[in-house]
């Protein structure tokens, strides 16, 4: 066993410093004003998680096309005039020596119909959750291409605004994530079929973003273990995924689950291996086979909630980064404390509504409503409505849209 803990430091390949081995994963924050800029809100929130002391920040969704949102309050970075905005942002939320990272994400399938009825991804293959998606339109070799310069330019203004690093993100059912899964990627074309020509996206986005920032700045790919779906992108995908990942000098690899379809956090609450219940993390068995080939840093999310489980599993190398996200609302005037091994054990809230339709709409929305009160400094509150929370999604939605003045 390494003498490895929480809170040791971690030197990442590109040079930069990790000050401990806790990560506030990305929540979307739904949160942005009428020309998806970050508010005040954004500030507080930041702040706030910046002084639990964790090393790292990785923001929640931030889309590289506002006609492609995931939730009517994403930031989009397309365009350098935000960036004195952005500075702001990046001012809160590295106030404690701490890392703050931005997601960059594109939406797909997956953007929300108040947004877009016919958005763009690799095939005609419709999201049927909610009423909330429509059927999309299959992108042309252009549609790829500006989404390749989109990913580039959102990484540049990250980088000029003060970001210390950037996370691609190819899970969880986003654009680059439908391009790995044989389900939502139908294409006959050098982007569609085998393994290599349904990566080709996410391993040519890589690399233009790191001629783009340089060798020195600080790259991470989140990546799906699988999407817990027959015939989708699997455990052996994944893997070789991440060998190529490899090839490309990134920084971080962040392992994470499932889509809008089979949500990951939702299902392993309900469903986890005895072995894995024993043992917390949702993904710390898929980890395991990850270590066996990668040469990249680790982060795994999902599961943790035990101070002596996150230094046990840190001491062994099964991982190098612990990621949280849930904690950083539910206990997040405890993570400090928690960092100090002073709290020794954080929530694991469950929240259900009996009604089986509406368990996951309730878990989403009541996380989601609690962010939305922590950036407007309210505390968090344990009792909120579920039945509320479970439709709470899609009238933010509705609301935001009509706001925003973009219903089409």
């Amino acid at each position: 066993m390494k003498d490895i803990g929480l809170n040791s430091s971690l030197t990442l390949p590109c040079g930069a410093v990790l000050k401990n081995r806790l990560v506030k994963s990305a929540m979307t924050e739904r949160i942005s004003d009428s020309d998806f800029m970050p508010t005040k809100g954004h500030n507080k929130l930041y702040k706030k998680w910046a002084a639990t002391g964790a090393g790292l920040l990785i923001t929640g969704n931030v889309v590289i096309d506002r006609k492609h949102l995931e939730s009517a309050g994403n930031v989009c970075l397309d365009t350098e005039e935000m960036i004195p905005a952005l500075e702001k942002w990046v001012k809160a939320g590295t106030s404690n020596g701490n890392h703050l990272w931005v997601q960059i994400s594109h939406s797909g399938r997956q953007t929300n119909i108040f947004n877009s009825k016919r958005p763009k991804a690799p095939s005609e293959v419709k999201l049927n959750k909610m009423g909330l998606f429509g059927k999309p339109r299959a992108m042309t070799e252009a549609d790829i291409a500006e989404v390749i310069e989109g990913f580039v330019r959102a990484a540049s203004i990250a980088k000029k605004a003060g970001f210390t690093g950037i996370q691609i993100h190819s899970a969880h059912g986003y654009l680059l994530s439908q391009f790995l899964s044989p389900i939502t990627n139908k294409r006959q074309d050098r982007w569609g079929g085998s393994l290599e020509n349904r990566s080709r996206l996410l391993r040519i986005i890589v690399e233009e973003v790191r001629k783009e920032v340089g060798s020195e700045y600080p790259i991470s790919v989140k990546l799906n273990s699988s999407d817990f779906q027959r015939g989708g992108f699997s455990e052996e995908d994944s893997l070789e995924v991440v060998k190529m990942l490899n090839d490309l000098k990134i920084d971080l690899l962040e392992i994470s689950g499932g889509t809008y379809e089979k949500l990951a956090f939702f299902l392993l609450n309900e469903e986890q291996k005895e072995s894995t219940k024993k043992r917390e993390a949702y993904f710390i068995d898929f980890a395991k086979k990850i270590q066996q080939i990668n040469n990249v840093p680790l982060l795994v999310t999902g599961g943790f909630r035990s101070y002596d489980f996150c230094n046990e599993v840190l001491a062994s190398g099964e991982i190098d980064l612990i990621g949280m996200g849930r904690p950083f609302i539910t206990n997040l005037d405890e993570i400090s404390d928690f960092l100090k091994g002073d709290v020794k054990v954080l929530d694991n809230m469950i929240i259900r509504t009996g009604i089986k339709n509406f368990e996951d709409g309730a878990e989403g929305g009541f996380y989601a409503r609690q962010l939305i009160r922590i950036s407007k400094g309210k505390p968090f509150k344990a009792n909120l409505n579920s039945l509320y929370c479970s439709m709470f999604i899609v009238i933010h939605e509705f609301k935001k849209a009509v706001s925003n003045k973009f219903m089409w």
